[in-house]
């Protein structure tokens, strides 16, 4: 007598599974299914072709051997005779398969174990995925987090149901991390890790970064009222952010910085002291190129539209501000603005001309 596996409380538990956690019975079935195949081979030694069904109303589980039906049998475990087949089954033919149930013995301790750690290890997959959605959402916010690994390398996070991971490159150059700090980050990525676990990329050095916070700290921004059109940064020394409104009631430089500075200072504060320059954004690119490269005056832009080349001449005493400490200035300001920007002083062009009138009289 064919013994089956009932287990009509794990169908009850299945179904509470699928109302809670949205995990569809039907695909735990199959996955308990493919696991006591597995499960029979391991623990039985064999080398037979064996499936599992398993009823979804009564959770009774049948274990059978799968054999093709031939006129002479070579290999009884993947074989049976026709005359053999044919008592189990009247009308089986030659070339076709046939289903003969086993009962070995300890088989249901097994299918119970077996079926307990596909539900658990298909619960964990659920918890994953629902971390995973959540979190995928996510992207493009700010979160908080417990610094729980700080040793001069990657910074790992603690944001509650996950961990986060801040590679060396999106850490600000100029900041220290210590196990405990409570920081701010930028989700710029979520990732399926080896195991199936999510992994959350945080960024402190990303420009989304500078522009979470403007929308943190400035509530025209976030209401849409001011737009930011560029963003370029030094991470942990200097940003530029181009900011514009349509309103010409609104000034976005204004609203930006705040009343007495209070606005940008939060930012600045957030980002433990980067000097932040805001700038006026304008359709005119010689304008905008102007103001980019703030602190300096210029006294003049000449571009080149298809090049998108822009020819800049600042007195004397501003070149080395509009050029900046190493560069940066200027550099920023080719960032944000997407010229290539080549400053010149007043005598420096004034001599370029005078170099350039002598060729065409010495022709």
């Amino acid at each position: 007598m064919k013994e089956a596996i009932d287990n009509k409380e794990l169908i009850v538990a299945l179904e509470e599974l699928e109302k809670e956690k949205g995990i569809k019975k039907d695909y735990i079935i199959e996955s308990i299914e493919t696991a006591l195949v597995t499960a029979y081979k391991k623990n039985f030694d064999s080398a037979e072709n064996v499936k599992v069904v398993m009823d979804e109303k009564t959770g009774a589980t049948h274990l059978y051997a799968v054999k093709n039906v031939v006129e002479a049998v070579e290999d009884s475990k993947l074989q049976i005779s026709l005359e053999d087949a044919k008592k189990i089954n009247k009308k089986i033919k030659l070339e076709e398969t046939i289903d003969i149930e086993l009962a070995p013995k300890n088989f249901g301790r097994i299918a119970a174990q077996t079926a307990k750690q596909v539900i658990i290890q298909k619960l964990r997959e659920a918890e994953r995925d629902v971390l995973y959605s959540e979190f995928s959402d996510r992207k493009g916010e700010i979160v908080s987090g417990i610094v729980q690994k700080a040793d001069g390398g990657i910074i790992i996070l603690d944001l509650g149901k996950l961990e986060g991971i801040m590679p060396i490159k999106e850490q600000i150059p100029t900041e220290k991390y210590k196990v405990n700090d409570k920081i701010r980050g930028y989700v710029s990525d979520v990732m399926k890790g080896t195991k199936g676990n999510p992994q959350v990329l945080v960024s402190r050095s990303a420009n989304d970064f500078v522009r979470k916070l403007f929308e943190f700290e400035i509530p025209e921004i976030y209401e849409g009222l001011i737009e930011i059109k560029s963003v370029a940064r030094d991470p942990g020394s200097r940003c530029k952010v181009a900011v514009y409104s349509t309103n010409p009631d609104i000034d976005p430089v204004g609203s930006c910085v705040g009343q007495k500075g209070i606005r940008i200072q939060n930012i600045i504060n957030e980002l433990n002291g980067e000097k932040i320059d805001v700038i006026e954004w304008d359709n005119d690119p010689s304008i905008f190129i102007s103001s980019a490269l703030l602190p300096a005056q210029v006294m003049a832009v000449d571009v080149k539209e298809e090049e998108k080349f822009a020819q800049v001449i600042v007195q004397d005493d501003q070149l080395s501000l509009a050029i900046g400490k190493s560069g940066q200035n200027a550099r920023l300001a080719a960032k944000l603005t997407g010229w290539k920007i080549d400053i010149k002083s007043e005598s420096q062009f004034r001599e370029m001309i005078n170099a350039m009138q002598n060729e065409e009289s010495d022709k």
